[in-house]
């Protein structure tokens, strides 16, 4: 072997061993690293909550005396500023503006007022209305003019050059069955109302922002309470299957309409308001293109108790109905565990239901009313 091969030899070992030791560097280098990462506890990507703090779930509906939203004598924070103060041109309200003060529903609302002592711009109040969509809840904003008397709804599409306001009152909604309005849209929805008050030259009277916080937190509190759908269920006696044109036809018949949404519903006639509705007890919907193909091992009636009035008598109503497609359809009326359904059953759930549309009668928010069907929407 000559001498210039032993040093090619040589040489390549070196490399060799230069580029391990190199690789076993950075390999040390990168699991120090990883080490130092993987050693801290961060949050749990599948479920989407820290460790230390776990899910906050909503509970079934109970009756114990810390449940209900408390009456206006039993709370320990201040009423809305709209209720705590006269506006700012006259000493005290005389009936008709207390009348209008219950109009803008101020048990769900935080109400801001604006006054001005000139005519409001009109290009300023659509830049004021069309910011109604940015604080999470719904926002509806009335006016008065300067020779009027009572209080109108001002939207962008009813709002125009033509009609001129002085006073302004834009109400918040504190809670819905979202959750309640966070105090950080609170404070937004204030502050726009100041900011837009300063570039117009008028006066505003907002209500304290913990305050109205405290009041949303026991709204969301008490919906939360008595938010609740009341099931029947129909499935077969001897396991068999439901035909989609059968299910249709005693729909029909029985008064409801198939909607868009893949369910029946059972309107008022006078109303139109929904009362009940007729689901598929699987996951498939009721449309109009499937029912002459569609079978099923059962359906659901339900009754969502905050939206209904007179709810006891619409359950009643809805359980004969029930009770003829059971009869019809060779059925039998069981709850959600698929546990036969008796007619003491069915009276504890009408208990149920009058107890809770009793407890929202008693906080001045009526089951089936506009002001419920603004928190249930």
């Amino acid at each position: 072997m000559s001498d210039l091969q032993l040093s090619l030899i040589v040489i390549g070992i070196i490399i060799i061993a230069g580029v391990l030791l190199f690789n076993y560097l950075q390999e040390a280098r990168y699991r120090r690293r990883a080490g130092e990462t993987f050693k801290h506890e961060h949050d749990d990507a599948l479920f989407g909550w820290k460790k230390s703090t776990p899910p906050a779930a909503r509970v079934e509906p109970g009756f114990g005396e810390d449940v209900l939203f408390p009456t206006p004598d039993e709370q320990s924070y201040p009423p809305t500023a709209v209720e705590q103060q006269p506006p700012a041109d006259q000493n005290s309200l005389d009936s008709t503006e207390k009348h209008e003060t219950a109009d803008f529903e101020s048990v769900i609302n935080y109400i801001a007022e604006i006054h001005s002592h000139s005519k409001i711009p009109h290009e300023r109040l659509r830049d004021l209305l069309q910011q109604k969509f940015d604080f999470g809840k719904p926002v509806r904003w009335y006016g008065m003019g300067v020779e009027e008397s009572s209080w109108e709804e001002i939207t962008l599409e009813t709002a125009h050059a033509g009609k001129s306001h002085v006073r302004l009152r834009g109400c918040l909604q504190l809670a819905d069955r979202s959750g309640p309005v966070s105090e950080i849209n609170l404070s937004r929805f204030r502050d726009m109302v100041d900011e837009f008050a300063i570039q117009i030259a008028a006066e505003t009277d907002c209500p304290d922002i913990a305050n109205a916080y405290a009041i949303a937190l026991e709204l969301d509190k008490f919906c939360a309470n008595v938010d609740v759908i009341m099931g029947i269920n129909i499935i077969s006696k001897d396991g068999g299957a439901f035909i989609g044109t059968k299910i249709r036809a005693l729909a029909e018949a029985s008064g409801f309409v198939l909607e868009s949404e893949g369910v029946f519903r059972y309107r008022d006639s006078e109303t139109n308001a929904v009362l009940f509705s007729l689901g598929n007890f699987e996951s498939t919907l009721f449309l109009p293109s499937n029912m002459r193909t569609l079978t099923t091992h059962g359906v659901t009636f339900l009754l969502d108790v905050p939206r209904v009035a007179n709810g006891e008598r619409v359950f009643e109503q809805m359980a004969h109905i029930a009770r003829l497609f059971a009869s019809t359809l060779n059925g039998i009326l069981v709850d959600d565990n698929r546990v036969p359904l008796s007619e003491n059953g069915i009276k504890r759930s009408k208990k149920q239901l009058r107890d809770l549309q009793a407890a929202m009668a008693e906080n001045n928010i009526p089951a089936g009313s506009q002001i419920a069907l603004k928190l249930f929407d």
